[in-house]
Formats: structure tokens, C-alpha cells, sequence
């Protein structure tokens, strides 16, 4: 791939800044952290929805990746009471992981309440931040295909973890926590799900779920 000049400068920037990124797991500090959702709905009301209706959430590490952000998903299994929750941590830091290789990927099911308490505790994947996950963001969603997320989440746990340059490709690209969590939630078919072009930043983009419920997540 050819990177002189005014775009090799560009490039390289891109990769340093996003060194940090790779940890996936650990911009600057939230700009809006006190900022209330834009719906009054609490978490109490996602734990009651109609029981044939869908909801997803995201779960965030504010300070996770040098403070980029870190985030993992869930989504409702309707009809069950149960859900689906997960995430891609990364635990080596590397920018680049082949398919096969450990990139802390994992995924569990129990009810929300066993959701809650697992993510705000790391249960399952202990991180290297200073804290587990810290905040969640929550919607409901009319449409819902957990089968097809549940293979979007085989796919995403198989096929390694990146951040810049793919080496198969030779194209500027991601395959990252945030990667995993948008592609399992739009699988599931999830409603105002804002899109996450590669190499985004996880905490600008939790900024930018629209209508989602905002809470504060505490061990529990």
C-alpha cells in the first residue's frame, strides 16, 4: 500500500492516535457525563417491557483504551425474560490479532438483573482499567433477530481484533470492541442504532445513541 506523502503523514497520525484504542478496554473524559437521557424511561422500565418486544443496551468503560472508551453489548431474548451480553476486551493491548488468536472475547445469558450485576462487576473478563463498566445505555426495539445475533457473535469472537491496518487488505480499518458491539446489536436488528464506521471512538459514538436511556452502572 502506498503511504507517502501528505497521505502517509495522514495515516500514520491516524495509527498513533490509536494506539490507545487498542487496549479496548480501558477522547478525553466524557464531555457530557452528568448529561440526563433524552427519555424519562428508567431502567425498570426496560426490565418490564412487553415481553414480546426486543431491547438492547451498551455498556461502557469511560475510561477504558487510554480513555477512548471501551464498550460491550446485550440484547433481550423475547418472551424469556433473558438476556444476551458480551464484549470483545482485548486484554493484550496489540493493534493486531489474526482470526483464531485470544482477544477476550466472551458472551453469557441470565436474566437483567444478572446482566447488570455481571458487567458492573467484569464477571466474566476482568479488565485492566480502574474500573469495570460504569455506565449503560439501553432502548427498545420493535424489531428483533436473536438468532441471527447470536451468529453474528460467533463471527465477531472468531475473527481476531485490529485497529489500522489490515494486513490481509492493506486498508486503514477496525475490528474492535466497538466493532463487535455495533455488529452484534445490528444483527439482532436493533431500533435507532446509530452507525459506527470503522475506527470509531467508543465514547464519541455512546454520545450519539440517541433516546437511549443514560445510567450510571455500579458494582451490584
Amino acid at each position: 500500500m502506498d503511504i507517502g506523502g501528505r497521505r502517509g503523514l495522514a495515516v500514520a497520525a491516524v495509527i498513533g492516535a490509536l494506539v490507545g484504542v487498542a487496549g479496548c478496554g480501558h477522547s478525553a473524559a466524557r464531555a457530557t457525563a452528568d448529561a440526563r437521557p433524552s427519555s424519562t424511561e428508567a431502567l425498570t422500565g426496560m426490565a418490564a417491557a412487553a415481553p414480546s418486544r426486543g431491547a438492547a443496551c451498551v455498556f461502557i468503560k469511560p475510561d477504558g483504551a487510554q480513555r477512548f472508551g471501551h464498550v460491550g453489548w446485550g440484547f433481550k431474548v423475547p418472551g424469556t425474560g433473558r438476556w444476551v451480553y458480551g464484549a470483545v476486551e482485548n486484554p493484550s493491548a496489540k493493534l493486531y490479532t489474526p482470526p483464531g488468536g485470544d482477544i477476550g472475547a466472551w458472551h453469557a445469558e441470565g436474566s437483567y438483573a444478572r446482566m447488570l450485576s455481571e458487567m458492573s462487576t467484569d464477571a466474566h473478563y476482568p479488565g485492566t482499567s480502574d474500573h469495570p463498566y460504569s455506565r449503560y445505555r439501553c432502548t427498545r426495539s420493535s424489531t428483533h433477530d436473536v438468532n441471527r445475533a447470536r451468529a453474528r457473535i460467533r463471527d465477531v469472537e472468531a475473527r481476531g481484533f485490529l485497529v489500522g491496518v489490515d494486513p490481509r487488505t492493506g486498508k486503514l480499518t477496525s475490528r474492535d470492541c466497538l466493532d463487535a458491539t455495533y455488529d452484534v446489536l445490528k444483527a439482532y436488528r436493533t431500533k435507532h442504532l446509530t452507525p459506527a464506521p470503522a475506527l470509531s471512538v467508543p465514547n464519541v459514538w455512546v454520545e450519539q445513541l440517541w433516546g437511549w436511556s443514560d445510567r450510571t452502572l455500579t458494582p451490584r
